[in-house]
């Protein structure tokens, strides 16, 4: 599989993108965000950071870079794109996917590790995953905090577009499992095409064996077992 990392200014998980995609024997390119062409990925992985400082807000200079105009006709045209922290905050100021990210409701920088479960297997992002499996994937955010309208939460509901949600080990949807004051504990959503993934956690930091968790690993192999079939 051919995956392009893109690298904004202020990016700092391009690297464990690039190291888990090379490990698991992905050919991994590095795209600059002033590049006017992506090459000839399979899927585009937009990573965590801080691009161009989070300043205004976060994401919302990164959607001006060139290569966002080709992420987004990718994205268009059915191409896979998971975008991780900083990423999904980039994916929601481009339009990609709905909603905002805004500042944790205790308004604290968060790192942690978190359990995620997964809501549905139907995408290419937990089709290896079992119905309502418990991930431990960590976090490390201050603008984590998911919300939509209420029409916009009734639509991902609807079409089964909330992937991950924050919950207990035991797999309770609970207040107290949500680290940042998510609407509906959401942790990560896709388009109504499925092929675009944002999440908060970072499944790049919990996908080898010798890590704390290595839960992550589910999602890299939803997504190596879908391209196989497509």
């Amino acid at each position: 599989m051919r995956i392009n990392v893109i690298m904004f200014p202020g990016s700092n998980c391009d690297g464990d993108a690039f190291h888990i995609s090379r490990i698991r024997g992905h050919q991994v390119e590095y795209i600059w965000h002033k590049d006017s062409e992506l090459k000839n990925p399979d899927m585009v992985f937009l990573p965590g950071g801080f691009s161009y400082g989070d300043y205004l807000r976060c994401g919302a200079i990164a959607k001006h870079s060139p290569i966002i105009q080709e992420v987004i006709k990718f994205a268009n045209n059915g191409g896979l794109v998971i975008g991780v922290c900083n990423g999904f905050q980039i994916l929601t100021e481009t339009g990609l996917l709905p909603g905002a990210l805004m500042r944790n409701q205790h308004l604290d920088f968060v790192c942690k590790h978190q359990y995620i479960r997964a809501e549905t297997t139907d995408s290419p992002f937990t089709c290896e995953a079992k119905q309502h499996q418990v991930l431990d994937i960590p976090i490390a955010h201050k603008e984590g905090n998911y919300f939509i309208d209420s029409a916009g939460l009734k639509s991902l509901q609807d079409n089964n577009q909330i992937i991950f949600r924050y919950c207990t080990e035991d797999g309770l949807i609970t207040p107290e499992a949500n680290p940042n004051g998510a609407i509906d504990n959401i942790a990560g959503i896709c388009n109504i095409g499925r092929n675009v993934l944002g999440m908060m956690p970072h499944p790049e930091r919990a996908a080898e064996d010798m890590m704390p968790s290595s839960d992550g690993k589910i999602i890299f192999a939803s997504i190596e077992k879908f391209m196989e079939f497509r």
